[in-house]
């Protein structure tokens, strides 16, 4: 019999009590996404959702019926530095240790395809990655790894022919054939000319060289994964989870249509299709934000035409947030990874990096990269996450978010495909300029703490802990790496070597596998830039200048007294000057990611500055030739990947002796405290590292040029006024 005289709570009587509670206080909360986050979920939020159940269509809860009930995540921690016998040891302690998989990172020299030797390079080899220059290296980088078990993934897209291809005559070299080989290669392009900016060769051969690493290894390789389509570097860059999945997917969509239409049966490679996502602090939206991947790509292979259920799952790799990572009192960082790594694994990754409390000064030390290591394996063996199958299927919140992120994705998704697809959309600038603005107005929540990071806009530190950090001594792995290239190159068969890289770039003109005939250039011991420029002969070099978004930061801080202060010194100064005060963002060296750079153009030209915006990967002397042709004032380092201490004082030297040392430089970035007093000795006027207030800056810079700026603290006693 029913009973109707139901008396439990309904929503409207929670929402009284609650209301009650916080005297009407609007506990909504609005995310970077334009989601308003109820404080209350139930099942009327979700009413229309289906998720499914793990391991069957659409694959919401998890590609594998078991998941980790039946095996755990691989645990595939990203690494590389110096050189290729450093790494090999680094490798080598690690899987001692627990790791179950490799996960390279090759220095930048590498990724944009130029040999160490090049005088390009002097300040990036062996600085954010291990220095690959020939089959040699890569023998090295593995020695004593057996490549016939071990599963290696590498992050490689621009150069990723010559390192692809050594890394196959390097397991013919330890007795290993091609067949035998799994792991995963990024080489997802896309996403380079959105965010990370790894290029080397513009985006329609660039496509071609994706098809045709499809379609070698379909039919070489087929335990590796050909293409890791890469969320990561857009959420790094700033994108939001609803522009992390719709552009992720649909990076993946344009590369399974161009393997297609090369001739490919699209069940022949989908399966060997991996998916990359960065995961950051918003817990519960990452957790969907897996979810609503699966549900999507499903969609899109089933739209596509794949018979094999294999086909149409979304298999992915994930790595706790580089950008979430704070210099200020950086222990915090722990738990911030531990929370993303969390995250990840409730929402179903198939393998995951956590990042080291030391990565945003430094590359990790052996101390910090154990601790990063150890945190997968505490949730693994203690936490009890791995015993039931999606343990958060089923929350009102979850399914409700899951259901919001797929709607909005597939909005903007449309959006791409109106524009001919993500190829021809990425070429009118639209994917970029839409992340660049989504990281300019969370730049400005962290700013006016309406983000609150700990430690960095509140709950400060009394004073700065120093931890120790590993530094890379650049010049003696440029003279070890520069000594073997010319060993290598004196025991060669030159005739044979030259004769494979003409043949290169021949079938670069005619159409042949690019891929195929690198690899026999490879076995010849061609070097990774001589393959490199062999395919530029025909393909071109892609270069960019950055067009950061303009007006974020002016309507984020309208009323805002210190904003104020900061655009009347500016006009100040422009009244001096007779000019509005000139400031140069220059990125030298091969460091592509330019977020910090742009969000620093977009603000200072809020502010009323004048900002030249230098192209990506300047060497000092163009950089330096660049601030004098547009008298500027000041000329703003931003450095990442650890070439400051060679980049920056060489661009004050030639500035110098181009007799204006009254130019300032400063620097800002990812720079370990301990390297402040050495860029200050080399004439470095403002060094400004992560968690930096844009504003604050900006005030700094005007002090510099001479404005006779309030300090803050008066801003504050205004307010008490």
């Amino acid at each position: 019999m029913t009973d109707t005289n139901d008396s439990r709570p309904t929503p409207e009587d929670w929402r009284a009590l609650a209301e009650k509670e916080t005297k009407g206080r609007d506990l909504t909360w609005n995310t970077p996404e334009g989601f308003a986050i109820k404080p209350l979920y139930t099942a009327e939020d979700h009413a229309d959702w289906d998720p499914g159940l793990p391991g069957f269509a659409p694959f919401t809860r998890g590609v594998k019926a078991s998941m980790y009930a039946g095996r755990p995540w691989t645990i595939r921690q990203y690494a590389g530095f110096s050189t290729a016998e450093e790494s090999n040891a680094f490798y080598r302690r690690n899987l001692a240790a627990g790791q179950k998989g490799l996960s390279v990172a090759f220095d930048l020299a590498t990724h944009r395809g130029y040999d160490s030797d090049h005088s390009r390079v002097v300040g990036d080899v062996g600085k954010a990655g291990v220095a690959i220059d020939t089959v040699a290296d890569m023998q090295i980088l593995f020695d004593e790894i057996p490549l016939d078990t071990m599963s290696v993934s590498m992050t490689m897209n621009g150069a990723v022919i010559p390192v692809l291809a050594f890394y196959i005559v390097a397991a013919e070299r330890q007795g290993v054939s091609q067949d035998k080989l799994a792991g995963t290669i990024q080489n997802d392009i896309l996403k380079e000319f959105m965010v990370r900016n790894t290029y080397i060769y513009p985006p329609e051969p660039s496509m071609r060289i994706i098809s045709d690493i499809i379609g070698y290894t379909s039919a070489n390789m087929p335990k590796f994964n050909s293409i890791s389509i890469s969320g990561y570097h857009m959420h790094e860059a700033g994108a939001t989870a609803v522009q992390e999945l719709a552009f992720t997917i649909a990076d993946g969509k344009e590369y399974a249509k161009r393997a297609m239409a090369t001739g490919l049966d699209i069940d022949a490679f989908a399966g060997r299709l991996s998916f990359f996502f960065g995961i950051g602090m918003n817990f519960f939206m990452e957790i969907a934000k897996l979810r609503a991947a699966r549900t999507l790509w499903y969609e899109v292979m089933d739209a596509l035409g794949a018979k094999s259920e294999r086909s149409k799952m979304l298999r992915t790799h994930c790595q706790t947030s580089g950008v979430s990572l704070q210099e200020q009192d950086p222990y915090n960082n722990v738990m911030r990874t531990t929370i993303e790594a969390m995250a990840a694994t409730l929402g179903g990754t198939q393998s995951l990096h956590t990042n080291a409390l030391d990565e945003a000064i430094a590359l990790p030390t052996d101390f910090s990269a154990r601790i990063a290591r150890n945190t997968q394996l505490v949730l693994q063996e203690e936490s009890g996450i791995t015993n039931v199958v999606d343990p958060l299927g089923g929350s009102h919140y979850i399914e409700a978010l899951t259901s919001k992120l797929v709607e909005d994705a597939r909005a903007l998704m449309a959006t791409v495909d109106e524009a001919g697809g993500m190829t021809a959309y990425v070429g009118t600038g639209g994917p970029k300029a839409e992340i660049e603005r989504a990281a300019a107005e969370k730049q400005t929540m962290i700013d006016q703490a309406k983000t609150v990071i700990v430690g960095v806009n509140k709950y400060q530190p009394a004073e700065e802990e120093l931890i120790d950090t590993l530094e890379v001594d650049n010049a003696a792995v440029r003279k070890g790496q520069i000594e073997r290239l010319a060993k290598v190159r004196a025991e060669r068969d030159e005739g044979a070597c030259r004769a494979a890289l003409a043949a290169l770039t021949e079938g670069c003109k005619e159409g042949g596998n690019v891929l195929e005939l690198a690899g026999n250039a490879a076995r010849e011991d061609a070097t990774l830039g001589e393959i490199s420029s062999a395919m530029e002969e025909v393909f071109g070099r892609h270069d960019a200048t950055p067009k950061p978004v303009s007006g974020v930061y002016a309507s984020a801080y309208e009323f805002d007294r210190r904003w104020e202060q900061v655009c009347d010194g500016v006009l100040a100064v422009e009244r001096r000057l007779g000019r509005r005060p000139r400031m140069m963002v220059a990125k030298m060296g091969q460091d592509g990611h330019d977020r910090g750079a742009n969000v620093i153009a977009s603000a200072f030209s809020d502010m009323g500055f004048e900002v030249v915006s230098g192209p990506l990967f300047q060497t000092p002397e163009e950089a330096c030739a660049m601030a004098l042709e547009n008298g500027v004032d000041v000329v703003g380092c931003s450095s990442l990947a650890a070439g400051h201490k060679t980049l920056i004082p060489e661009i004050i030297r030639l500035l110098r002796e181009a007799g204006r040392p009254d130019i300032k430089v400063t620097a800002g970035g990812v720079i370990p405290p301990q390297d402040y007093d050495f860029l200050r000795e080399a004439g470095v006027s403002g060094i400004y590292g992560p968690g930096s207030n844009v504003v604050e800056c900006a005030a700094d810079i005007l002090t510099m040029l001479g404005h006779n700026m309030p300090p803050l603290d008066s801003v504050i006693d205004e307010a008490a006024e």
